[in-house]
């Protein structure tokens, strides 16, 4: 199963790319599972910091409404 990572030929996920991480986050505003994306743990690794840190930034919001 190719996942949107490897279907799109990301290396590395960035936090600026709030469109890409928002399809990682269920309508409650937690990250999904790698059950659900079909990610490598290493890129489940980087979607998860990513998020934090657009989190952090202010660019996504810790909870959804």
């Amino acid at each position: 199963m190719n996942n949107i990572l490897t279907q799109n030929d990301i290396q590395q996920v960035d936090y600026k790319d709030v469109d890409l991480l928002k399809q990682f986050i269920n309508p409650h505003g937690r990250v999904m599972s790698r059950n659900r994306t079909n990610l490598t743990a290493k890129q489940q690794r980087q979607v998860e910091a990513a998020v934090k840190r657009a989190r952090f930034m202010g660019l996504l919001p810790y909870v959804q409404k």
